[in-house]
């Protein structure tokens, strides 16, 4: 093929890529906001390493009362949180949701979380898909969900400075947390994650897909998987 030929096919070729990249600008003072957050959340973090409770894992009335008493801690950073969720800052609107679905009540955690789950993922911020494909039902299994999905990639140079980020679990990182804290994910672990999730949202691809989420970071369930699909 002539190089005149193949521009065009090239063109063709790149154009849904293309298509998927977001237009995201992150408003510094919402950024100075969600920096200010953080060290009051890792102080948070590390009152009681030993024993982090969480209202979402249960109904027992003695553990949502601790756990409520435990969330009261958080005044100060969830106000930062709540002022850089007001300026659109997807990382804040992420931690806000995880804050939510770590202290609320299991039936109030939708409503509360996933309209912020969703805007931070839509602006191609990968943490937030784990969240949604466990709390935000019916648009984890929508066509908007897999798109949102796919345009991830293009942004991660965007988004690299904010890694680590915090999770309930991560199928795809070998670390385990101990306990009820929380695990950690570099920014691969979540492109992994991604990856895998996409896989089940899309058959036709579904072996590539897990592929690559083992190719970047050895996720072992995507490779459970591969390995049952022989």
């Amino acid at each position: 093929m002539s190089r005149a030929a193949l521009l065009p096919a090239l063109f063709i070729w790149l154009a849904p890529i293309a298509a998927q990249a977001l237009e995201v600008r992150i408003d510094p003072h919402a950024d100075l906001l969600y920096r200010q957050a953080l060290p009051l959340l890792e102080q948070a973090d590390n009152q009681d390493d030993s024993n982090v409770l969480r209202t979402s894992l249960g109904n027992d009335p003695e553990l949502n009362r601790q756990g409520q008493a435990m969330a009261r801690t958080l005044p100060s950073a969830v106000a930062l949180l709540k002022k850089s969720v007001e300026l659109g800052h997807p990382v804040a609107q992420y931690r806000l949701a995880l804050y939510y679905t770590t202290y609320l009540p299991v039936a109030q955690i939708a409503d509360a979380a996933c309209p912020l789950l969703e805007a931070s993922l839509k602006q191609g911020f990968a943490p937030p898909a784990t969240a949604i494909a466990t709390w935000c039902k019916p648009y984890n299994a929508s066509p908007a969900y897999r798109q949102a999905l796919e345009a991830i990639p293009s942004m991660a140079t965007l988004y690299a400075a904010y890694y680590p980020q915090p999770a309930a679990r991560l199928s795809c990182n070998r670390s385990q947390p101990q306990g009820l804290e929380m695990q950690w994910g570099r920014q691969r672990d979540y492109q992994a994650e991604v990856y895998r999730l996409l896989g089940d949202l899309d058959p036709q691809h579904r072996q590539s897909l897990l592929q690559k989420a083992v190719d970047i970071n050895g996720c072992e369930s995507a490779q459970q998987r591969l390995t049952s699909q022989r």
